[in-house]
Formats: structure tokens, C-alpha cells, sequence
């Protein structure tokens, strides 16, 4: 194939990739809030939940295959110094996760009013939102390896859906919540004050340190990079 007929159809292929993730997040931002109201009001909660996920996953669906397509592997890299943080960014963010689903009231849960009201333990020591900050962390561990233009694009797509909807959430939280949020909100903080990390609890921090672990055997299993410990221990 020419060179100037491959060059074009990589370029092709980035671009689709990037209208898969738009496609992705901007329906997420539009179904979350502006579109939200009507699309309940047309097609009841259930409807509503059932048209979020359909679109969801279909959009999923295109960024996956349109990243499949995209060129792998074709940035220089950001070396063993990027390894290394981006291992350790990856660490942080399974922490967070690991311990987001324990009394978090940003989830859909009757509890929540109660969990915002209570004093803040775990993970929400380091910030509100351990959830999003663990993809967005994520996302930036991705890019700071520097490794492929698809990485770049799906990461910085999916880097500013967690920390651009988490701020989001706390204005449609503080509406549905009122006060009990207003407390919330007082008492934790959106930016992770990653001092904290090793005061969140032995839970957390063992689960995460699994799922950290787990990752990266799975990273190299599926992609066959090795990643995280599995780049210097072989």
C-alpha cells in the first residue's frame, strides 16, 4: 500500500476514534442533564434508564472497535520515568475505587442523604469523589506514557468524563439533596489530597493493591504489554 494512502487512512481511522469518544461523553453530559428532564418526561424513569444504557453502550461499542483500528504504538514514548509514574497514578486510582462503593452517597441509594450526613471515612478523607478521580487517574497514567495516539485521545475522553461530571454531580447533587449535600460537600474536597492515601483503611488499601495487581497481569495478558511490576520483574 502507498505511504501516502496508509497515512490517510491511519489519519481516517484517529478521526473516527475521535467522534466515537465524543459521541460517547457528549451523550453522557447531555443525557445526565439538559436531555434528562424531557427524556424522563417522555419516556418515564425506567425508559429514561433504559435509553441512557442503550446509547451508553452503543457508544462504548464504537469507541472500542474505532480504538481497535486506530494505529497502536505510534508516539516515542515518555521512557522508564513514565512507567514509573504512570504505575504509581494506577495504584492511587484502584485505592480510590476499591473503596468508592463503601457510603458513597454521589450513588443512586436511599442511604445517601444519611451517608452525606456522616462523617467522612475511607476513601472520602482523600476526596468526594474516589470513583471519578480513580478514571481520571487512570486516564492520566495512560497519557503520561506517551504510547499511542488512540491512547491520547480515548484517555483524555474518558479523563474528562469522570472529573468534568464529578463537578457536574455536585451542582445536580446540592439540587437533589439540598442541605444534606451543602454538608457533604463542607466536609470533603473535590480535589484528592493524596497525602491522605494511607489513612483511608486497611480495605482499601489491600482490595486496591489486588485490583491493582490484577490489572496489570491483565494488561499483558490482552495487550501483551507488560505493564506496572510486570515490566521489571518479567
Amino acid at each position: 500500500m502507498p505511504t501516502h494512502v496508509s497515512s490517510a487512512r491511519m489519519d481516517g481511522d484517529l478521526i473516527t476514534l475521535a467522534a466515537a469518544n465524543a459521541a460517547f461523553v457528549g451523550s453522557h453530559f447531555a443525557m445526565s442533564h439538559p436531555l434528562r428532564a424531557p427524556m424522563v418526561g417522555a419516556l418515564g424513569e425506567k425508559g429514561f434508564s433504559l435509553a441512557y444504557t442503550a446509547v451508553s453502550f452503543a457508544a462504548l461499542a464504537w469507541v472500542y472497535f474505532a480504538f481497535t483500528a486506530a494505529p497502536p504504538a505510534d508516539l516515542p514514548g515518555s521512557g522508564e520515568a513514565g512507567w514509573l509514574i504512570a504505575t504509581a497514578l494506577t495504584w492511587l486510582a484502584m485505592v480510590l475505587l476499591a473503596g468508592s462503593f463503601m457510603g458513597n452517597p454521589a450513588l443512586p441509594t436511599p442511604l445517601a442523604e444519611q451517608q452525606a450526613r456522616a462523617e467522612p471515612r475511607g476513601v472520602f478523607r482523600v476526596t468526594r469523589h474516589p470513583m471519578m478521580w480513580a478514571i481520571g487517574l487512570w486516564a492520566i497514567s495512560h497519557m503520561v506514557l506517551f504510547w499511542s495516539t488512540r491512547t491520547m485521545i480515548t484517555a483524555f475522553a474518558m479523563g474528562t468524563l469522570a472529573l468534568v461530571g464529578s463537578r457536574l454531580q455536585d451542582g445536580k447533587k446540592a439540587k437533589l439533596m439540598g442541605e444534606a449535600w451543602g454538608e457533604w460537600e463542607s466536609r470533603t474536597s473535590y480535589w484528592p489530597r493524596l497525602g491522605r492515601i494511607f489513612s483511608v483503611g486497611a480495605v482499601p488499601l489491600v482490595a486496591g493493591t489486588v485490583l491493582w495487581l490484577a490489572g496489570q497481569w491483565i494488561h499483558l495478558w490482552r495487550a501483551g504489554i507488560p505493564a506496572g511490576l510486570w515490566r521489571w520483574i518479567g
